[in-house]
């Protein structure tokens, strides 16, 4: 049964907001952007602890082409730049939370929850790909109960694991990244990964190398198996090495870097039609079957549907202009230039330049 109903509950304290952006990726953060233009705030969710979506996670440092007027950026400076450029919108970001139940009020707005907020919105934007990313996991036993206090996935606070010996797991860009950036931290840092060679990028594998001649950094190679702890207090990590050859490492805490997968999670829930997990839209306003929902980016499907960036601005553009004529009705929505228009420059915190 869709979680999708009349509600209202006059005794709760709520966070109120012309729109809820649900991801903070490319797509979500330009629709940041497109929605200030029409003088929409916006409060934005995300299940990480970061803006950047697939961007961040997965090529934060490979190149991209293909995005108009810049020949070439990485992924992470994509994601700065967009950062940059909706600053004057004043979006307040909600991190590390994911969406769960969403209702209908009696005035038509929907109520959300997320984490320990609730929200009350007019409008919502889906923008989050392919759905929450959640790290990929050990399947060792005794591991949960070790989780969160000597086992972390993608940890990004860093400083935590100051003066311990620590190993990390995964050969990947951020698991490479996180074992530079613990060198100059950690009492020691051993890299451990199934393979003997590394799939980061150049750069990072420059700097792992150099790190590692001097003794910085370990690494070695192999798949881990199990751990042994001593009254919950992580003691050791057993890795089978391509030889076959068990090994036992010391460490203070266990940092896995095995990757993130996507799961849609309660969004599956919300009476929104799905194909393939995926949610058809409007082209015209890019609203789902559901009024006041919207989905722009790889979350979405339309015939001609093509999975770049580039499309989910476009797609972010229109479904901004169709907020704004749903929360007002009885007023034109204009269309304006950033060229020219007063009230954009005013918007932007900009000049108009003769």
């Amino acid at each position: 049964m869709s979680e999708l109903n009349q509600q209202n509950h006059s005794n709760q304290a709520f966070i109120e907001t012309d729109a809820l952006v649900i991801g903070a990726g490319p797509v979500g953060l330009f629709a940041i952007f497109q929605l200030g233009l029409q003088g929409i705030k916006a409060h934005v969710i995300d299940t990480l602890p970061h803006a950047g979506g697939q961007c961040a996670e997965l090529y934060p440092d490979k190149p991209i082409y293909d995005i108009p007027g810049i020949p070439y950026c990485t992924g992470s400076e994509l994601v700065s730049n967009l950062l940059q450029q909706i600053k004057p919108m004043g979006a307040t970001f909600h991190w590390g939370q994911e969406v769960s139940s969403l209702t209908r009020q009696d005035d038509g707005r929907f109520e959300v929850s997320a984490g320990q907020d609730t929200f009350i919105t007019k409008a919502i934007l889906l923008a989050n790909g392919v759905g929450a990313f959640k790290p990929k996991t050990l399947a060792i036993d005794g591991i949960d109960a070790l989780v969160g206090t000597q086992v972390f996935y993608h940890p990004h606070n860093l400083s935590q694991f100051k003066d311990l010996d620590v190993v990390v797991y995964g050969g990947e860009d951020s698991a490479v990244n996180a074992a530079i950036e613990l060198a100059n931290l950690s009492k020691s840092v051993t890299l451990i990964y199934r393979r003997d060679a590394l799939k980061a990028s150049d750069k990072l594998l420059a700097e792992f190398e150099q790190l590692r001649t001097s003794g910085r950094i370990a690494f070695k190679a192999g798949q881990i198996t199990s751990l042994s702890s001593n009254n919950q207090s992580l003691q050791t990590i057993s890795f089978t090495a391509p030889d076959g050859t068990i090994l036992n490492q010391p460490a203070d805490a266990l940092l896995v870097f095995m990757g993130i997968s996507p799961k849609l999670g309660p969004i599956a829930n919300w009476g929104i039609d799905l194909e393939r997990k995926q949610v058809p839209v409007d082209t015209a306003t890019f609203q789902t079957n559901v009024p006041g929902i919207f989905a722009v980016g790889d979350i979405n499907t339309y015939p001609g549907k093509r999975k770049l960036i580039v499309s989910g601005f476009h797609e972010a553009t229109l479904a901004a202009f169709a907020c704004a004529e749903m929360m007002h009705p009885d007023e034109p929505v204009l269309l304006q230039y950033t060229t020219t228009s007063s009230k954009l420059h005013e918007i932007l915190g900009v000049s108009a330049k003769p």
